[in-house]
């Protein structure tokens, strides 16, 4: 990213200016946002009565990011990695978050997954100290004065709220569910600059239907299984109207709530607040960008789409519904009627009129005639409906099978097939076997990283690379919240989600080089969460939903004003004040469990 201006440090989230500190010695070191350790300058050291705190040596954030790097590499495994990366991040956020930009390729997938999940699966035994909050149903009533803790008004702009449910693909993790809001908060802070000491990742305890959690004694979280039903509803929604009225300008983000909650949690919530449900919208938003950098490549349109869905949860359903959204605005038809041209297929086979679903189910179903004495298995629906994408999201291991693959290959010249799954187990497909049973043609992206395919795919059988995408939901979420915070956007509209899809895809490299990924690689996720938010911010703007004042006009003003923002991990220069005249950033307040005075958490 370009250097920033000071064109626009007069705003409050501006990152230009120092940070008056109102704190010294021993309590500035611990205060993790603000330490900056051996990096301290001598003004500062003298100032803030440091000098016999820190060795004498005056060392530069990148020796400091040098000698983490150094013991990272020491710890034997992935999950001991992860681990010492959470232990340097309660020390010291700028250093932590400059390690993971310097080595983003290589450490994405120790703080996410999967090495994440296996941080969740053990969280009760690995665990050193509290991070986030935690609520439990059998406290409601102190939801309101325990998020009240949390800050004032204004200290607050992205939540990260989870129950836990459906983790990562590894199922219900009971309260080490708050790790994976901690880790999307960490994302939405590495790829879109969202400040890490104005978010809040929140876990709502229930319980645990995981038998193997309730018969751990080391188990951290209520020891009951799930509670379930109308207090269910009433202990999520008096978080939500607690959050809405200390926070009234957060953007709250739904994680890995249970298939029968989350979808219906968002369309409740949406309506009324800003809000995004990253397994329904996140998912369905990054592989639309995919799929519509890829229909380019093939010289086909949106409005050519026969798409086949192996997995209809959350996530499969998520795209579903994003691609049929897309398909009707640009055939410029009912939803219902795009909803033709996508069919979904779940244990039962192809869902049709027979099967008692919910109602978002309701336009994918096909009539049950029409399919009466034929098989409803996934070969047999590709064979009869020749579909040119095919997306997995089913946690079925290689179900993507040579058969399949072929059967699509006879019909469509450059089949797109998306192996969704988490973690790589449970992919439906190999990228390699799927260049390989289509001599190279399909375009492939993935749920998790794989290196790139080599085969005679070529001109007289010349040797070809071809380079696969990750569909990471990091492509297209950091931007979207970056967007919604800074416009203070009081919802978040499909058009806004549009404008998010649309912009990702617009950046795909297979645009200018085929044998390239279909999205942009991680390590310039910035740059496009800056064009994301870009867009997303034009976009509530156009639809009246933006509540910020002066947000420019123009497109090199906007980034701008977006790029001046979004925190960086540098060290800013600390200015001496008294605790009076410090924020609650400069006492060293934010993001810590302090005294509540406030009026209204009582």
């Amino acid at each position: 990213m370009s250097s920033k201006s000071a064109k626009y440090a007069h705003l409050p989230l501006s990152t230009s200016s120092p940070i008056d500190c109102a704190i010294h010695g021993a309590a500035l070191l611990n205060t993790a946002y603000l330490n900056k350790g051996s990096a301290f300058p001598p003004e500062e050291r003298r100032e803030f009565n440091l000098t016999s705190l820190v060795p004498q040596s005056v060392q530069t954030l990148e020796q400091q990011t040098k000698r983490a790097y150094q013991q990272y590499s020491t710890r034997s495994d992935d999950l001991a990695k992860n681990t010492f990366l959470e232990s340097l991040k309660v020390q010291n956020e700028v250093l932590y978050y400059k390690l993971l930009q310097e080595h983003m390729k290589e450490m994405f997938s120790i703080v996410y997954t999967p090495t994440e999940g296996d941080a969740i699966q053990n969280y009760s035994r690995i665990f050193r100290r509290p991070e986030g909050c935690f609520l439990n149903i059998n406290d409601q009533d102190r939801i309101l004065h325990d998020l009240a803790q949390w800050g004032q008004p204004e200290d607050i702009d992205y939540i990260v709220v989870t129950d836990g449910e459906e983790i990562l693909g590894i199922g219900d993790q009971g309260v080490g569910g708050v790790l994976i809001s901690v880790a999307k908060l960490v994302l939405t802070t590495l790829c879109a600059g969202i400040h890490p000491n104005r978010s809040l990742p929140v876990v709502l305890d229930c319980g645990t239907d995981n038998e193997k959690l309730l018969e751990d004694d080391l188990y951290l979280g209520l020891r009951q299984k799930r509670v379930r039903g109308e207090e269910y509803d009433k202990f999520v929604d008096s978080f939500v109207q607690a959050a809405r009225k200390l926070y009234p300008r957060a953007y709250i983000h739904f994680e890995d709530f249970g298939l029968a909650n989350a979808r219906r949690f968002l369309e409740m919530y949406r309506p009324k607040i800003p809000c995004f449900n990253d397994d329904v919208q996140g998912t369905g938003c990054v592989t639309l960008a995919a799929i519509m950098a890829a229909l380019h490549v093939a010289g086909q349109k949106l409005s050519d789409v026969r798409m086949v869905v192996f997995g209809a949860g959350s996530a499969g359903l998520g795209i579903a519904d994003q691609v049929r959204s897309a398909i009707a605005t640009e055939r410029n038809i009912s939803e219902d009627e795009a909803a033709k041209q996508i069919w979904l297929i779940d244990k039962p086979g192809l869902l049709t009129t027979k099967e008692d679903l919910s109602h978002q189910y309701k336009a994918y179903l096909k009539e049950t005639a029409e399919w009466k004495g034929k098989d409803l298995s996934l070969l047999s629906v590709v064979q009869a409906v020749r579909p040119n994408v095919l997306i997995g999201t089913s946690t079925v291991p290689g179900a993507f099978t040579e058969d399949i693959v072929k059967a699509m290959a006879e019909h469509t010249p450059r089949p797109i097939i998306f192996p969704l799954s988490n973690p790589t187990r449970l992919h439906e497909a190999k990228p390699a076997d799927l260049l390989k049973w289509t001599n190279g043609k399909a375009q492939v992206a993935t749920g998790s990283p794989f290196d790139p395919v080599t085969g005679p795919w070529g001109k007289d059988g010349e040797e070809i690379t071809v380079e696969i995408a990750e569909c990471n939901n990091s492509v297209v979420f950091p931007g979207i919240g970056l967007g919604c915070v800074l416009s203070r956007a009081r919802l978040l509209t499909d058009r806004m989600l549009v404008a998010a899809v649309q912009s990702a895809a617009a950046l795909s490299p297979a645009l200018e080089n085929p044998t390239a990924p279909l999205l942009p690689d991680v390590e310039v996720v910035r740059d496009v969460s800056l064009r994301v938010a870009r867009d997303v911010i034009r976009a509530a703007v156009s639809e009246g939903v933006a509540t910020e004042k002066d947000i420019p006009e123009e497109d090199s003003d906007l980034e701008e004003w977006i790029r001046e923002q979004m925190w960086e991990p540098r060290y800013r220069p600390l200015r001496l004040v008294k605790p009076e005249q410090a924020t609650r950033e400069g006492r060293g307040e934010l993001g810590q469990v302090g005294t509540v005075d406030r009026e209204d958490s009582k």
